[in-house]
């Protein structure tokens, strides 16, 4: 069998599965670092519940992922995992999500592992969504995950440096409203709502127009020129004011 028809015939098996997301559909990528937990807990020694050294691994990470070829309106991360929503129009690969995937995965893999100088791994899914509102309503529901997450880490940890142990440390938390909490917070001196933005809402990546001021000699005058760049927000609205911002991400 010459080259060209086996190279046509194993093809079929290579691709039998690819699936491209429709034009008109936005497109968010989800991507969750794998066993991070172990990563963090065992390999790599982090602060507890927060540490603003593994924050900037992934805001390095996430802006990576805005510039590595596809065109990224809005990023957005918490904890371990990643939001990326892309242009409404984009067209890069044909839309196949399969290369989505496993490229997206593969360069957060790598960005990640290089900064941390340990083997590190993220994969990667990507959410269809409609329309407008369903694009805002699933950042909005990543920004109240955030915001639950944030919570009951600090009350988790709070209690395990009491010498809690972890099983009771968990239990104690468990079920619990969130005023309840917050008051578990405060009945340690913590005032929930004075506690960094960026551990209870995570943090957004968007562009702006970036101006820079200089001199050109020749004419002897100030010049001001503009470049696009990334703005890493870690001061979040949340609620409604959260949902505008989203918005004004979309065409």
């Amino acid at each position: 069998m010459k080259f060209d028809e086996l190279d046509a015939m194993m093809r079929v098996y290579e691709t039998a599965n690819d699936r491209c997301v429709e034009q008109g559909v936005y497109m968010v990528a989800r991507i969750d670092g794998r066993s991070f937990t172990k990563l963090t807990k065992e390999k790599v020694s982090f602060e507890a519940p927060f540490d603003v050294r593994f924050r900037e691994l992934m805001a390095d990470t996430t802006r990576h992922l805005m510039t590595c070829g596809f065109k990224v309106t809005y990023g957005y991360s918490e904890s371990d995992e990643i939001s990326l929503l892309f242009d409404l129009d984009i067209n890069v690969y044909g839309r196949k999500v399969r290369k989505y995937n496993s490229i997206l995965a593969g360069e957060a893999s790598a960005k990640f592992s290089l900064m941390l100088g340990e083997l590190a791994a993220f994969d990667c899914r990507i959410c269809e969504l409609p329309d407008r509102k369903t694009v805002v309503d699933y950042f909005r529901w990543r920004n109240e995950d955030a915001h639950r997450n944030g919570l009951n880490a600090h009350c988790y940890w709070m209690l395990r440096n009491e010498g809690m142990a972890k099983g009771a440390a968990a239990a104690q938390i468990e079920g619990r409203t969130i005023e309840d909490k917050v008051a578990l917070l405060a009945s340690r001196g913590i005032d929930f709502h004075t506690l960094p933005s960026w551990q209870l809402r995570g943090t957004g990546f968007y562009w702006v127009d970036d101006e820079k001021r200089g001199y050109n000699p020749k004419e002897q005058r100030e010049v001001v020129s503009s470049k696009r760049a990334i703005k890493t927000d870690i001061y979040l609205p949340e609620g409604e004011a959260y949902a505008q911002l989203v918005r004004g991400m979309l065409p």
